[in-house]
């Protein structure tokens, strides 16, 4: 990520209980940064808005469920 970038962390709503926790990080135009909540040191994904509101999107919709 942009280091002129300041990121504030916070836990996605989507992140379930027991430890399966991820966080994203608003606020940088374009993208959306994604890291594992579990390992904050660790590295983060960068998405670009487009391919994460698509995965929301799926999300919502239920394209991910079990069938």
């Amino acid at each position: 990520m942009d280091p002129a970038y300041t990121t504030t962390w916070r836990k996605s709503s989507y992140s379930g209980s027991g430890g399966q926790c991820v966080e994203v990080a608003d606020g940088i135009p374009g993208a959306m940064p994604v890291r594992d909540s579990k390992d904050p040191d660790g590295p983060a994904l960068t998405f670009s808005a487009a391919a994460w509101q698509s995965f929301v999107t799926a999300v919502r919709t239920g394209e991910f469920d079990a069938r």
